[in-house]
């Protein structure tokens, strides 16, 4: 089980900011800062308060991992073509005053209360803790400082130039203007290299043995991650699709930073690629929290808290064998993607089934087929858990915010871009000897690597392994928006589907029929014809058999919402209208909201 626990102490009471208005200034805390925060005990109570706004109702919890990171060329949310305020978020056509999120306790307001719980945690350790590396409260600096830049690398990610507050909210600052983000990125790049100083790597100490504290690894991750974020392409108000206008944020100085930082967590061996892909999303769903493995650092929710599974997961029509809460399904992949897997890639069956589990007889289910325009993202299932979930509205599972996968990728990109293909070279073959069976590795990973012999060459690679590593954890949209490939990909994506459902072109082996059974558990299905080229009769050996790819099962209309807006015109969400009305007039929209 999962040992954080969100634990308020009444010395934090007053660092919070009012519901009503994200701006107003906190109240006074009911001890003194200099108690508190040359306090070991006391300060960790404090920085423990910056998460919580992450389980709250309409945060994290509830609104932004549901939903940010849809649509892709690899997911998409399964009614993307039913117009309304869930779909609007999807489909790059979201307005101020969407019916989700238009809320003053939004993800917005829950993402600056935590930036204002960790300024005061800041200020505070600063000032009265001699926070120096080694120490617990030096620990604990490292952790705010982290914590905060979380905060704003999903600020940043989501609605692009956003506030910068970093010091606790006055009087005099209690309404403010947009930054450019570029000034963000730099104070949050210097705050990372100095949170990496004062924090452990994994299982350093008793705090980073568990992926729900902060540690080196995910530090300089997170560095690395914005540096290539910083320096890539993004629309900007009245510009558009444009690098970084700052010097110090140059694609080339930005991936050295990038290379330093990712080779410097692969050499400490603090962290592993697990050696089966499953394991990491059943180590995930069964709660292991215990560093050292492929997670770096998760959003700790607490067993109430939290919609991972009740989003993404292969869907419970009803309460079953496995759960007492009927959820899952909300999105999945786009349906070419398990056909642009190879056949010998482990993660393909791990990442994309074609299931969900029907309404249960006497508490029993058992897999059902789905149509074509429906697959489950297979990384979440409550049959991995451990526990069976109870609530009707969360499952506590943690969201897996960085794994050593997407260290090891960033490597092989920037140091392509710095010392070329082969160098990079060995960091794409990590990634992909994981993927596949050491009798295949000649075949798929040192003759498929050797291969890429010229810049462009390995960096379109890379963009394709990260579609497959990263299908579902809702990271590829942000990727795809730095290496201004956003509409050019969904375009891609579309193209892929008609060819799919006519079975032309690179799909033309595609079998047009399925043939399917039960296992001898009498609830697992056994299916031929999902793989290309399994196009035999099998009528007489299986049990059931369906027709599976035809364009009536993947219409127009539904292929067509994959976006209603031009993409690379609304790469960011409005802010808001309720944060617009509270801002004293200080903050509008751009793009043209």
């Amino acid at each position: 089980m999962k040992k954080i626990k969100y634990i308020v102490l009444l010395v934090i009471a007053g660092f919070t900011m009012s519901c009503e208005d994200q701006l107003e200034a906190p109240a006074k805390s009911s001890l003194e800062e200099s108690v508190i925060f040359s306090t070991p005990d006391l300060a960790k109570g404090a920085v423990d308060g910056i998460k919580v706004p992450f389980g709250e109702t309409n945060s994290y919890r509830g609104r932004f991992i549901p939903w940010y990171g849809m649509n892709t060329d690899v997911e998409w949310y399964n009614s993307s073509d039913t117009p309304g305020k869930n779909a609007d978020l999807a489909v790059y056509n979201t307005e101020a005053n969407n019916g989700n999120m238009n809320t003053t306790n939004n993800a917005w307001a829950k993402m600056y209360e935590g930036i204002e719980r960790a300024n005061i945690c800041i200020r505070g350790l600063r000032n009265y803790g001699n926070p120096e590396p080694g120490t617990e409260l030096g620990y604990l600096l490292g952790e705010s400082l982290t914590l905060r830049a979380v905060y704003y690398a999903d600020l940043l990610k989501t609605w692009g130039d956003v506030p910068a507050r970093f010091e606790p909210i006055s009087t005099e600052t209690l309404y403010q203007e947009k930054e450019w983000r570029e000034v963000i990125y730099v104070q949050l790049l210097q705050d990372l290299e100095e949170a990496e100083n004062l924090v452990p790597w994994p299982n350093g100490s008793a705090a980073t043995r568990s992926v729900e504290r902060i540690n080196k690894a995910f530090v300089k991750g997170l560095r690395a991650r914005l540096a290539l974020a910083a320096a890539g392409w993004q629309q900007y108000p009245g510009i558009g699709i444009s690098r970084s206008r700052y010097p110090e944020l140059s694609y080339d100085k930005m991936a050295e930073i990038a290379k330093t930082e990712c080779l410097d967590i692969i050499a400490s061996t603090t962290a592993i690629l697990e050696p089966s892909f499953e394991t990491v999303f059943k180590k995930n769903c069964q709660d292991n929290v215990n560093a050292g493995g492929e997670s770096l650092w998760e959003i700790p929710f607490a067993d109430g808290r939290g919609r991972v599974l009740f989003t993404f997961a292969v869907r419970h029509q009803s309460v079953d064998q496995y759960t007492s809460q009927a959820r899952g399904g909300q999105a999945g992949p786009v349906p070419n993607l398990f056909y642009d897997y190879d056949v010998k890639d482990t993660r393909r069956d791990v990442t994309v089934v074609p299931y969900e589990w029907a309404k249960a007889v006497d508490g029993f289910s058992q897999q059902s087929l789905l149509s074509l325009d429906q697959w489950s993202f297979g990384k979440y299932r409550y049959e991995w858990m451990n526990r069976i979930v109870t609530s009707s509205n969360d499952d506590g599972v943690n969201k897996l915010y960085m794994r050593y996968a997407e260290v090891v990728l960033m490597a092989a990109e920037a140091v392509n871009e710095i010392d070329g293909p082969i160098a990079a070279a060995p960091y794409l073959k990590m990634i992909r000897k994981r993927a596949f069976a050491p009798e295949d590795w000649d075949e798929k990973v040192e003759a498929y690597v050797d291969a890429l012999t010229t810049k462009e060459a390995m960096f379109n690679a890379i963009v394709d392994e990260n579609k497959f590593e990263f299908c579902g954890e809702m990271i590829r949209k942000q990727s795809l928006i730095r290496w201004n490939l956003l509409k050019t990909k969904l375009d891609e994506a579309k193209t892929k589907m008609y060819a799919l459902r006519s079975r032309t072109g690179e799909y033309a082996d595609v079998p047009e029929k399925l043939y399917y059974d039960y296992a001898d558990d009498n609830e697992s299905l056994v299916i031929y014809g999902l793989n290309r080229g399994e196009t035999a009769d099998k009528s007489s050996e299986y049990g059931f058999n369906k027709t599976w790819v035809a364009p009536e099962k993947l219409e127009d209309s539904k292929i067509e919402s994959i976006y209603t807006r031009n993409p690379d015109e609304r790469q960011f969400w409005p802010i808001w209208q309720v944060f617009l009305d509270a801002s004293n007039g200080k903050l509008v929209n751009d793009y043209d909201y």
